[in-house]
């Protein structure tokens, strides 16, 4: 049997961190608004398949494409995306699935067919248009945060918005919420005296490869789960090409595939 793209367990998560419905008029309210489950799973079809919005199959039950990007774009304005990300960090930490004595950064480059919000030449791809997401990790691959930029884009420009971007966490028991890991762990792309002491101003210790050294600084041994975090990431079609020429819809299916991927650590515990 195949495995239900929204089970109900995923669902309850969700459901109460949708907004209200918008009241309809009484005398012509016209056609029925589709149900947002029914919707949460056309949004998921796409964000799996990596099909066009106006290719999602009317036997699916969803409505349209037109209705399913509608709702995506709606629900991102709303926050709710980073919302369903955050609780679901908290199920984690809850159950202590978060390890956060160290925290690993990395960014992959994609094309941007089209172009758009977000994007720039990609040094990798012959300057072709193209974006770049940067994602931080805790020491196990749970994803904490991710960050949009143009692919030209140096890593270490992100390395505080990163580490800034994650929000408090709260795990239930007494204490405060934590958003800090102990230390940053990167590689040579992140090299940089000043983000070094803006990240020890955060009481964070900084671990990133210098440049101009040889190799065998020993962080590849840990770091290796950023990169497949970030495999994760790409496996859901729609981010593995960006056919969204609004950043605020990319990163939409961006927020969807890291709560996707903190359900599946959820999952397997």
């Amino acid at each position: 049997m195949a495995k239900p793209l929204l089970p109900d367990d995923l669902w309850a998560e969700i459901e109460p961190l949708l907004p209200a419905p918008k009241p309809r008029r009484y005398r012509y309210p016209g056609r029925k608004p589709i149900d947002n489950r029914r919707a949460l799973t056309g949004i998921l079809f796409v964000l799996k398949s990596g099909i066009p919005w106006e290719m999602l199959p009317q036997e699916m039950g969803c409505g349209s494409g037109m209705t399913c990007w509608r709702r995506l774009r709606e629900w991102q304005q709303a926050g709710v995306w980073e919302a369903i990300h955050h609780k679901l960090l908290e199920r984690l930490e809850a159950s202590d699935r978060i390890d956060w004595s160290r925290a690993l950064v990395d960014s992959a480059s994609i094309r941007a067919v089209g172009g758009g919000e977000c994007t720039g030449p990609n040094p990798t791809d012959r300057a072709r248009p193209g974006s770049k997401h940067h994602l931080i990790t805790d020491a196990r691959g749970i994803p904490l945060h991710a960050v949009l930029t143009g692919a030209s884009a140096h890593d270490v420009t992100q390395l505080i918005a990163l580490v800034d971007g994650i929000a408090p966490v709260r795990s239930g028991r007494r204490g405060r919420p934590r958003h800090r890991p102990e230390r940053v762990q990167g590689d040579r792309a992140y090299d940089s005296k000043a983000h070094r002491a803006a990240l020890r101003t955060r009481n964070i210790q900084p671990q990133l490869a210098r440049r101009n050294t040889p190799h065998g600084s020993g962080l590849g041994t840990t770091r290796w789960v950023v990169e497949r975090s970030l495999a994760w990431l790409h496996q859901f079609r729609r981010l593995r090409v960006r056919f969204e020429r609004r950043a605020d819809i990319h990163e939409a299916f961006l927020f969807l595939g890291l709560a996707l991927i903190c359900w599946n650590a959820l999952e397997w515990a």
